[in-house]
């Protein structure tokens, strides 16, 4: 493994709990990988388009965990925005086995230790 890189993880905070299963995987003494999530845990106070587009900007690249979730969180799809504004890399990985949702303009994965691993050292 190379140098850690910096992930900016964007998920529909009704996916959070798999977010979460994202960064305790990063953990492992097996992961092949290793990531700093920087997503801003409250979004809608009034400065998080600040915060959330320097972290974008700080990052090498962007995860977005997709499900059904992500059609409808405006958050979600500002972060994704931002960050193809930002000309960050993305790689959308999908956040359950059974949901295979697109999100227009997201290259989407499955969630396995390869594609993971395969984004980030590509960065």
């Amino acid at each position: 493994m190379g140098e850690k890189k910096i992930i900016f993880i964007a998920f529909a905070m009704e996916d959070e709990r798999q977010r979460d299963f994202l960064k305790g995987q990063s953990l492992s003494p097996r992961a092949p990988y290793e990531f700093i999530d920087m997503s801003v845990k409250q979004p809608y106070d009034k400065d998080w388009k600040a915060r959330v587009r320097t972290r974008i900007k700080r990052s090498n690249g962007v995860i977005a965990l997709i499900s059904k979730n992500s059609l409808t969180s405006s958050g979600q799809k500002w972060e994704i925005a931002c960050a193809k504004e930002e000309n960050k890399k993305i790689r959308g990985i999908w956040a359950y086995k059974n949901d295979r949702t697109n999100v227009e303009g997201v290259a989407t994965y499955t969630w396995a230790d390869k594609n993971i691993t395969d984004f980030i050292d590509g960065l």
